[in-house]
């Protein structure tokens, strides 16, 4: 019977390989999964403007906080 011998070089290699393979599916379907919703129109175009809709600020208050703020 012949049993293989693991150093701890080979085992940091194979631990590093198999951490690129993971990241690699995760990445490539990542991907694959965002043209497929862009095909299909699922997916929402966001854009920087978009994301500060919310924000209603008013300029005067930034400039001349009323006492009530203090």
């Amino acid at each position: 019977m012949h049993f293989l011998y693991f150093d701890a070089g080979l085992g940091a290699m194979l631990v590093q390989a198999l951490v690129a393979i993971v990241a690699g599916v995760v990445l490539f379907s990542k991907n694959v999964m965002f043209k497929i919703k862009t095909i299909f129109g699922l997916h929402k175009n966001t854009s920087d403007q978009d994301v500060f809709d919310d924000i209603n600020i008013d300029d005067s208050q930034i400039e001349n906080p009323s006492k009530d703020d203090k």
